[in-house]
């Protein structure tokens, strides 16, 4: 599939050279803009949005400093965040969406409180592929273990950020299990637990067995005890990368979402090997990922995209956002025939159907 972004390079020289010092100075834009947001400034704004406020207006409405609001407001109108009318500061499209979309709020916080410090030591996580900048948070190899242990506002925005991409594609996915009237499912990185208590919820038929590492495990079966449901969710400790790792078997459906993400293409090919074991010629796996290359709009790739940094230093130090032809590969050398590729599932999803390769043909 021929994407139509990030194939461009049009600009004049004068615009290329400002767009340059946009990124060099990225960071600094990003820590102004949060703080704008957190601090109530551009809410200001937004409340004022007819009329507008003076320096002096905002100084009296805010608890920032004098000199704050001066070093803010400055870099606000330099990044377009506000913008400046007959001596009045007035919120732009650009701080409307920092203000109110959701999208933005899940990824400012996110890059803020997982991200921030520990891409200071990005260069060093390629370098030895491991995941340096996750030395902030705990002494772990790869952040999974430790999810439970993050800060609370870490923690938070990990969660918000993982939920909000895959979720939106949920009832997209319950329409085509319906459609095939499927019993069982064996969520392989089934994480809190979150898509099974949404398909139970939404399908009395269906049950569920949860793979995952001991402390996601141990978070997932709090939230299946609290909504009622451990007579058809269960749970299933296990690390997949163990070598020779058996899956539970006897289920019309292996799922994986966002899960392959979490592993290199090796760990990848091991895992997809160990789950064809488990399968039979009448079940099938189905893996959801955020495709970056099948994307319907340039945001979401970018999005997408630009999440691979976060697996380099604090993830595990090997592993990226697919394209879609690198993790068609990896199935194909898993010895798994594609059905079907269904796209645009949700905000961003896509749906990979595979089977047990047909020995007889």
């Amino acid at each position: 599939m021929n994407n139509p972004f990030f194939n461009h390079d049009d600009l004049s020289a004068y615009k290329a050279q400002y767009e340059a010092q946009k990124i060099a100075f990225a960071p600094i834009v990003f820590q102004v803009t949060r703080i704008m947001r957190d601090k109530g400034l551009l809410e200001l704004l937004y409340n004022h949005r007819k009329q507008g406020l003076s320096f002096e207006e905002i100084t009296q409405a805010s608890s920032i400093s004098t000199y704050g609001l001066k070093i803010l407001l400055e870099t606000g109108l330099s990044a377009n965040i506000v913008k400046l009318i007959d001596a009045h500061y007035f919120l732009t499209k650009i701080g409307f969406y920092v203000l109110k979309d959701e999208m933005t709020q899940i990824n400012m916080d996110y890059n803020h409180y997982v991200n921030y410090q520990a891409l200071f030591y990005l260069d060093e996580s390629i370098d030895k592929g491991k995941p340096i900048g996750l030395k902030n948070f705990g002494d772990w190899r790869t952040i999974y273990p430790g999810i439970s242990a993050l800060p609370k506002k870490t923690r938070q925005s990990w969660f918000k950020f993982d939920h909000y991409y895959s979720d939106s594609a949920f009832p997209y996915v319950l329409q085509e299990i319906n459609k095939r009237k499927i019993k069982s499912i064996l969520d392989v990185g089934g994480n809190t637990g979150k898509f099974s208590l949404f398909m139970t919820q939404n399908n009395p038929q269906l049950h569920f067995t949860l793979v995952d590492l001991p402390e996601q495990i141990e978070m997932a079966q709090k939230n299946i005890s609290e909504q009622g449901m451990e007579d058809r969710i269960h749970c299933h400790s296990a690390d997949v990368l163990q070598p020779h790792q058996e899956l539970p078997k006897n289920h019309d459906i292996i799922w994986m979402s966002q899960f392959l993400d979490c592993f290199n293409e090796q760990d990848c090919l091991s895992i997809l090997h160990n789950a064809s074991q488990a399968m039979s010629q009448t079940s099938e796996l189905w893996i959801m990922e955020p495709l970056w290359d099948r994307q319907q709009h340039e945001t979401s790739a970018f999005c997408i995209i630009n999440t691979s940094p976060y697996f380099t230093t604090m993830a595990n130090g090997c592993s990226k956002m697919y394209h879609a032809e690198e993790l068609i590969q990896i199935v194909e050398k898993a010895h798994l025939e594609i059905i079907e590729i269904i796209d645009h599932l949700g905000l961003c999803q896509s749906l990979i159907r595979c089977k047990l390769i047909d020995q007889d043909k």
